[in-house]
């Protein structure tokens, strides 16, 4: 591989013009498609298959106007007055009266009748029924709708929105998002030493990211896809992309500390390097988010690949247009010499003392270590999984205050009504009202059921609609305890000849979770296996790969640990601006696993590669361990913290899910990189010392021989002057940077 890349990167570099030109046609020849051919991108995250899905395709048949989109509209009385004052109803008559008059409309529940003010007659809601499932919805449709309440501001009520028509769009790139990217920038420019170095990671990595966002906007008009994919890809798109052109700026610029090495040798041989690690690795994060669509669910595969593709777009940008902008700048990439010679400054001191230190007791280090990790994933043992209601959503927003309103007027069971569908028409008529009541009788004396509305049966008379209230709220165990028991009731309806199935926003979020923890085993399952078979590729080694896999599930059980002591038991809530506690989302240990083990195999190759490079060199297995974390260590913190920061600005999100997922993704790549890679894995080298390197001589003849280390490369080229001087020899070396 390194020999390739050796060579490719020369041909880049010799054609640096005619490759820049053509990365500028490409982002915009994608950007032209994405903006004008993209699609409207989803809010639901829905599994077809799952019984809350099968209904809703049932009604969707059978009955469609119950499969609508839902926007209720919750109304609270100024102090002192109630709804049912003659003026407070007036204006509230007439305003439903417009709403029904707005595109889309199909009906509008009337109060008074629907039973649907509260006791003290301070808060109402009525329900506004679209013809189209909610995430078809048009925004101007709900724009419309909203500017119709106008009169009940003006009258001095309370006005909210929510419903199943009401999910927030995702939504990223706010000043939160651009802090991150700010601190990425302030430590490349420590890394690298120059401001000038440091700009073009930033560079390279959002013209990257561009391609990728465009091109899955274009994607999103022929697929459904949620809003959190395209959210996902910047997010993984942006921290790869910095790091991957870091990696290899960073080897550049180490080579070119020696006035002997030439430029253009030097591009050619950190590409062959540090790129065939970038190859390595990005590949790595490219199957783990590819992978994500064994689990069989449709928006989860769509959002790994979405992730995957931005980080092919990184790899290439990395191995094609840096080479060609390093060889733009040429000389000026040369580090100028520091002024004075110091061994405590040699470059990496630090991290060679940093690797004695952790190899002086390596048994301490290790147990200690995995002790610490372990105390970390202790909160995992009670993982819930499930969707955030609208409870967490911002305390500002109008889905928050319609959930808080309709729980203070209704009961914190309100706001996770479930929806009860029979398919009645296998059910002799005669016999259909009789095994109905029974089932309502049935259902309403749940302990955890406040009411069960009247069956509203189609037109006809085939599919038959209950509303069943719990007692407790949407987020709560006892209300999926209790969706189980409902289900429960299937074989009796199923003898009278019919079908019973629990549908609604809570039913969904429970069985989408059911779903996601089942597919999580295997997801894992072939996750390690593939850390095993990619780094015994990489690195010619048994042991190693085992020792990177044990570490990567340390890192995600602490990371999920932390999530759940975060959003499910709800410490730090303050801090990070969390509207409320709850399950963690139910996407989060799959999309987590997926990602932290691309992430994760990027540090271990980085870090393990030149571990092994100095092995081939000298076979002295300690040397190997101190030469690697010392020449590796910069440029893995540096990283590292990058992504953190990267990740990090994405926890102050206001969309719960990216909240979540930027939270554990940035505590994750922390845990990893400087518990994990940099203090556990050269304890563990450490004491494996030559064993560390053995394979059987049988299972190496059977794996490719990928020379990451660049162990046969030629040998250097000497330095040659650059192009312009030789043109005319009275213009002087560019200025260093």
């Amino acid at each position: 591989m390194a020999s390739r890349l050796y060579a490719w990167a020369r041909w880049m570099v010799r054609r640096r013009r005619w490759v820049i030109a053509t990365w500028i046609v490409l982002l915009a020849s994608v950007g032209g498609l994405g903006v004008t051919l993209n699609g409207k991108t989803s809010t639901e995250f829905t599994i077809p298959g799952v019984e809350a899905q099968e209904a809703q395709d049932l009604l969707k048949e059978k009955f469609p106007p119950a499969a609508g989109g839902v926007v209720r509209i919750v109304v609270a009385a100024p102090e002192g007055k109630t709804l049912t004052d003659p003026a407070q109803q007036k204006v509230l008559d007439g305003v439903l009266r417009e709403a029904a008059k707005v595109e889309g409309v199909v009906d509008v529940s009337q109060p008074a009748k629907a039973g649907a003010v509260s006791a003290d007659r301070t808060i109402a809601y009525s329900d506004v029924r679209f013809k189209d499932e909610a995430p078809e919805v048009t925004e101007e449709a709900k724009e419309e709708l909203a500017t119709t309440v106008d009169p009940l501001l003006d009258a001095g009520m309370q006005v909210e929105l929510g419903g199943s028509a009401m999910l927030p769009q995702t939504e990223a790139g706010g000043p939160a998002e651009l802090i991150g990217v700010v601190i990425a920038f302030v430590v490349l420019a420590v890394a690298l030493g120059s401001i000038v170095a440091a700009g073009l990671p930033l560079l390279t990595a959002l013209l990257g990211v561009a391609v990728g966002l465009l091109g899955t906007m274009f994607v999103s008009g022929f697929v459904e896809m949620t809003g959190t994919a395209t959210v996902l890809a910047l997010m993984i798109g942006l921290a790869v992309g910095i790091d991957y052109a870091l990696f290899v700026i960073s080897r550049h610029r180490e080579q070119l500390a020696d006035p002997e090495t030439g430029w253009e040798e030097s591009i050619a041989r950190a590409t062959a390097t540090a790129g065939s690690a970038v190859v390595f690795a990005g590949a790595t994060v490219v199957i783990a988010l590819a992978a994500l669509a064994i689990t069989g669910i449709p928006f989860l595969t769509i959002m790994g690949l979405a992730g995957a593709g931005t980080v092919l777009v990184a790899v290439l940008v990395a191995i094609s247009l840096l080479p060609a902008v390093l060889g733009v700048f040429g000389e000026r990439m040369r580090p100028r010499r520091p002024k004075r010679k110091s061994k405590s400054r040699a470059p990496g001191s630090w991290g060679l003392a940093w690797a004695r230190g952790v190899t002086r007791t390596p048994a301490v280090v290790l147990v200690a270590g995995i002790l610490g990790l372990l105390t970390l994933a202790l909160p995992a043992r009670d993982l819930r999984l499930g969707l955030p209601s609208y409870a967490a959503q911002p305390e500002a927003s109008t889905q928050h205050k319609s959930y808080d309103l309709l729980s203070e007027g209704f009961g914190p069971g309100f706001n996770a009504t479930l929806i009860t569908v029979v398919d009645a028409e296998n059910i002799p008529q005669d016999q259909r009202q009789g095994a109905v009541t029974q089932l309502r009788g049935t259902l309403a004396a749940d302990k955890n059921v406040a009411a069960v509305s009247p069956p509203v049966p189609s037109p006809s008379g085939g599919v038959v609609v209950m509303a069943v209230v719990p007692k407790s709220s949407p987020d709560a165990e006892a209300t999926t305890d209790l969706v189980h028991r409902m289900r429960d009731q299937a074989p009796e309806v199923a003898a009278a000849g019919g079908a019973l199935y629990v549908t609604g926003q809570t039913a969904m979020a429970i069985d989408v979770a059911d779903k996601l923890g089942d597919a999580l085993p295997l997801f894992v399952g072939v996750i390690v296996l593939l850390a095993l078979l990619l780094l015994a590729i990489a690195f010619r080694s048994v042991l190693v790969p085992l020792k990177a896999a044990l570490g990567f599930l340390l890192s995600v059980g602490a990371s999920l640990g932390a999530s759940v002591w975060v959003f499910q038991q709800g410490h730090l809530n303050g801090l990070l601006d969390v509207s409320a506690v709850g399950p963690v989302t139910s996407f989060l240990p799959i999309l987590l696993t997926g990602v932290l083990f691309g992430l994760a195999m990027d540090y271990e190759v980085f870090l393990v590669s030149r571990m092994r490079e100095d092995y081939e060199h000298n076979k002295n297995a300690a040397r190997a361990i101190a030469q690697g974390v010392s020449s590796s260590a910069r440029v893995v913190v540096a990283a590292a913290l990058i992504m953190v920061a990267v990740f990090g600005g994405f926890i102050f999100n206001d969309d719960p899910i990216v909240k979540a997922i930027g939270f554990s993704l940035a505590f994750g790549v922390f845990i990893d990189a400087f518990v994990v890679r940099m203090t556990l894995v050269p304890a563990t080298m450490a004491l494996l010392g030559r064993r560390a390197w053995s394979m059987p001589r049988w299972l190496d003849r059977l794996l490719p021989d990928v020379d990451i280390e660049g162990a046969r490369l030629p040998a250097a080229a000497p330095a040659e002057r650059p192009e312009t001087e030789k043109a005319d020899p009275r213009r002087k070396t560019a200025a260093r940077v």
